[in-house]
Order: C-alpha cells, then sequence, then structure tokens
C-alpha cells in the first residue's frame, strides 16, 4: 500500500536535501516518511532539513532560522532583489552543466534599520535553502585554540549540508581585532585568516550573505573581489519604498488600505516632516505603524468604541519619533560618499 512519486527532478531535489547526512540518518528519514503516510513525495523533504536542523544545533555555534518570509516582504531594494533572482537557479544542476559555478556570496552594508537582516531571511525562503546564521560572538572563547577550532567547525557544518545560506550579521562586531590591536594573542587575527582563506578558496555550494553596518570596521582585504561576488549598499529608503513598506505592514495587520493615504503617510515620513536628506528607515516606519495602533487601541478603552487605526494616528504619533536620520546625519553622509565608489 505504499505510494513512491519521485521523478527525476524531485530525486535531486532529495539528493540535495540528504547532503551532510549519513547513510542511516537518510534511511531512517525516509523510512519515517513512509510510515507516517504510507507515501514519499515532495512534503518529505522537510524530514531531511529537520534532520540537518539537529546537526546544526549540536555545534552550538551555527543557528538554522526558520523564514517563512520571501522577498516580496521587503520594500524597495529592486536593484539587490533583481541580482539575487538572477542568481536563484545557479546552485541546480543545469546550471553547473551550463559551466556556472556556485555564487560566492554578497557583503551588505549600509543604514542600520533598512532591511538587510531581513533580505537575508527572505533570500533563504525564496531559494528554498536552508539559513544557518553565525554568530561570532560564539565563536570567541577564553581557551587557548578554541576559537580557531570553533571557526572551522562551523565552517565544516556549513559546507557538510550546503547548498545552504550562511548569514553572518554585522560580521564587523566578530573581526574588530584582526587589524591587530584586539590584544587578544592573535586569535581574532587567526580566526579572521580562516575565514578569508575559506571564502577564497571553497568550491562547496554555500553562499555567504554578510551585513555590516559600519563598513569602516572592515579590513580591506575583505572588501576585495574574490571574496564577494558583489558589495551592495542600502541606503535609506525612497518616497515609492517607504510607501510599499508601509503598504506592507497595514497589511500586516489586516486593515483596509483603502482608509489610509499611503502617499500622504509616505511624505510625512520623508523630509517634508523631518528637513532635507533626513527620512524615516524601515525599522523606524515599522515602529511608526505599531505606535499607531497603540494610538488607536488607546481611543478604543477610554470611551471610543468604534475606534480601529486610521489617518489621525499615524498624524499624532510622527511627532513622537526622534529619526536616526538626523541623529547620525554626518556619518551617513561619509558612508554614502564610501559607498558612491566602492558600492
Amino acid at each position: 500500500n505504499v505510494t513512491i512519486n519521485v521523478d527525476d527532478n524531485l530525486l535531486e531535489k532529495f539528493v540535495d536535501a540528504s547532503i551532510g547526512l549519513t547513510t542511516l540518518e537518510i534511511e531512517n528519514c525516509l523510512a519515517k516518511a513512509l510510515v507516517s503516510d504510507l507515501k514519499l513525495d515532495e512534503t518529505d523533504l522537510r524530514d531531511l532539513l529537520n534532520e540537518k536542523k539537529q546537526i546544526i544545533r549540536k555545534t552550538g555555534i551555527l543557528e538554522f532560522i526558520d523564514s517563512k518570509l520571501n522577498l516580496q516582504d521587503v520594500g524597495g531594494l529592486n536593484t539587490l532583489k533583481k541580482w539575487l533572482d538572477l542568481r536563484s537557479h545557479c546552485f541546480e544542476a543545469k546550471a553547473k552543466s551550463f559551466g556556472i559555478l556556485p555564487p560566492k556570496g554578497l557583503l551588505l552594508t549600509g543604514v542600520p534599520g533598512c532591511g538587510k537582516s531581513l533580505t537575508a531571511k527572505c533570500v533563504s525562503s525564496s531559494w528554498n535553502m536552508p539559513l544557518l546564521r553565525l554568530d561570532m560572538g560564539k565563536i570567541f572563547q577564553g581557551i587557548v585554540g578554541s576559537s580557531e577550532s570553533n571557526i572551522r567547525l562551523a565552517l565544516k557544518t556549513a559546507e557538510a549540508i550546503s547548498p545552504c545560506i550562511l548569514w553572518i550579521d554585522e560580521i564587523e562586531k566578530g573581526l574588530s581585532g584582526s587589524n591587530g590591536g584586539g590584544g587578544d594573542g592573535g586569535t581574532s587575527t587567526r580566526v579572521f585568516g580562516t575565514l578569508l582563506t575559506w571564502m577564497q578558496e571553497k568550491t562547496s555550494p554555500v553562499f555567504v550573505f554578510a551585513t555590516a553596518n559600519n563598513i569602516n570596521g572592515l579590513p580591506p582585504e575583505l572588501l576585495r573581489k574574490g571574496r564577494f561576488d558583489e558589495i551592495f549598499f542600502v541606503d535609506f529608503p525612497s518616497v515609492e519604498e517607504r510607501k510599499k513598506i508601509l503598504e506592507i505592514h497595514i497589511s500586516k495587520l489586516k486593515r483596509d488600505l483603502s482608509k489610509f493615504d499611503l502617499d500622504k503617510l509616505a511624505k510625512l515620513s520623508g523630509e517634508e516632516k523631518f528637513g532635507k536628506d533626513v527620512v524615516l528607515a524601515g525599522a523606524e516606519l515599522e515602529a511608526w505603524v505599531a505606535d499607531s495602533l497603540i494610538e488607536a487601541f488607546s481611543r478604543k478603552i477610554n470611551g471610543d468604541s468604534n475606534a480601529d487605526l486610521s489617518m489621525i494616528d499615524f498624524e499624532t504619533t510622527i511627532n513622537r519619533i526622534v529619526s536616526m536620520g538626523q541623529m547620525r546625519k554626518d556619518e551617513f553622509v561619509k558612508l554614502r560618499q564610501w559607498a558612491n565608489e566602492n558600492a
């Protein structure tokens, strides 16, 4: 009574999902899938991925990020999204036979709160590949030699379960002592050297997705071609991008978009309100929507039984926001100048 629906295309997916598992682990996963519903089909790929989650959890250094987001959940960043979309099929067997090598990765730098980490989570779902987060803070430990051992274990694990995406968030914080001034006996330099060599020489399909807020904190040798395929700079959102971001967040609240003047809200969150070259970042727009919802709820519990989120709430709460762009204006001007020449 067992039904097996596996064509050549699906078989290839099973093979990719099985990379990094032992023969016994693969047999156990398939047996469990067959016993659970007496059939083997595409839905059983998740059992192989769940087995990989256990391997990752055992390392204690890598974290498996289970993301349900996709690139449509990111407002704006069209150039970046197009670049990622073009490379979404470059890990398949037909791409290899065409002569294409797996993409090495990208470095995403720019203004904090403008979607760098969100994009990493969205790429995982869009590409249907496991997302592993490497916490550089967990790499460094007090015992002599353990930090170097940890980085090798993390990279070896990522290779074992490839194809996958290795997300190194705020990479500059983990490499701050690699210029020799860290006072740690050269540990940071050795860890950095291991990471650099691996990025340059790796042939396994591990896509490195690194994010950085402070580009000046990164060693110059990390930025040269060969480590990353491309460096992208993420700036404050434009009027149209702010409109799209607000639309996404209001839709998530299950509110009727026709009741909101998105054009007016986009302008309210920009230079018209905060002055020249100062607009709200994506994270600030999300916080603005949340604050406005609380304002509406406050009206409801204070006697207005019909109160719901409206334009009034947005216009009230915008006056409380102190924009990050205003507080760190000079810093962002320098960052933008660097990006114009290098990203």
